[in-house]
């Protein structure tokens, strides 16, 4: 399945358009019943929001978000209430280079529970070039944990300990001392890894206010050295089963990344990451 782009050159006159080519039976059959829905775009952090439309053939925008009936031809993605295309939010989240215009764009599309497209980039050709530009799908991409260790935190540590060693093994050793201090002494409040959050922004990960209802710290970001910032809330707990309590409640599209001393979370729900504090700083530390 791909996006194509239109009205190449023409940006003065509505901008680039992409049509979707050689598309599912499963995702014909779902657009034909909405007519149009909300598009979620995969980014290399995870999913994100976004003002998006998938729209049908039949159908059209009336306004940001209407849907009517009109004899368009195509299934699309259009802009919604955004100011940039599908293509240009890709460029945007993939650090894409600046410059020409997309000729095509691969595309994996899985649909949430609550009538979204997450729209996976696969891949990109731009005008005038010889082959695909491979974005890869890289699986929980902010976890850190004793099972998973995804590769763009790994990638993003590594940059650090290429720019700055001592500046990491400082980090290593604030990451410590709250993880033995967890580990040895009993009744610390679980605001107590918040202790980590300067070792944590000089590796990418500045967490928000501490709010203590609905996600402790909901205005975090994540920014990786060769990304645009990523926002993102983040729970903490010192086991992440703990979680479940969230997930009973913060059922809208969730995203979150779960800070923790121990995770313990079997089966945990999709676009959930865990961060392992141990884990992380025994990995700091090698």
């Amino acid at each position: 399945m791909h996006l194509q782009q239109t009205k190449v050159g023409s940006r003065e006159s509505g901008g680039p358009q992409y049509y979707f080519h050689d598309v599912p039976e499963h995702v014909k059959e779902f657009l034909r019943k909405r007519g149009a829905c909300p598009v979620v775009l995969q980014t290399p952090y995870g999913i994100a929001r976004s003002q998006f439309m998938a729209v049908d053939r039949d159908h059209k925008l009336s306004g940001p978000n209407k849907v009517v009936p009109g004899k368009v031809g195509h299934d699309r993605i259009q802009q919604g209430g955004g100011e940039q295309s599908i293509g240009e939010a890709i460029r945007h989240w993939y650090g894409l280079k600046a410059g020409r215009d997309f000729y095509r764009i691969d595309v994996d599309v899985s649909i949430h529970t609550e009538g979204h497209f997450i729209l996976i980039p696969t891949g990109v050709m731009m005008q005038g070039a010889a082959r695909m530009q491979t974005l890869e799908k890289v699986p929980a991409p902010l976890s850190f944990h004793h099972d998973h260790q995804s590769k763009i935190w790994k990638e993003q540590i590594d940059r650090q300990r290429k720019d700055s060693r001592s500046r990491l093994a400082w980090a290593a050793s604030q990451i410590d001392r709250v993880v033995a201090d967890n580990a040895h002494t009993k009744n610390i409040l679980e605001a107590d890894l918040l202790r980590a959050s300067g070792a944590l922004s000089l590796l990418g990960l500045t967490l928000g206010p501490y709010l203590g209802k609905g996600y402790d710290c909901l205005e975090s970001r994540f920014e990786f050295s060769t990304l645009p910032a990523y926002p993102c809330p983040v729970e903490v707990k010192k086991r992440s089963s703990g979680f479940k309590y969230q997930i009973t409640r913060y059922t809208r599209l969730p995203r979150a990344v779960v800070l923790c001393m121990v995770h313990d979370f079997i089966n945990p729900p999709e676009h959930i990451d865990f961060i392992e504090l141990p884990v992380l700083a025994n990995y700091l530390s090698n």
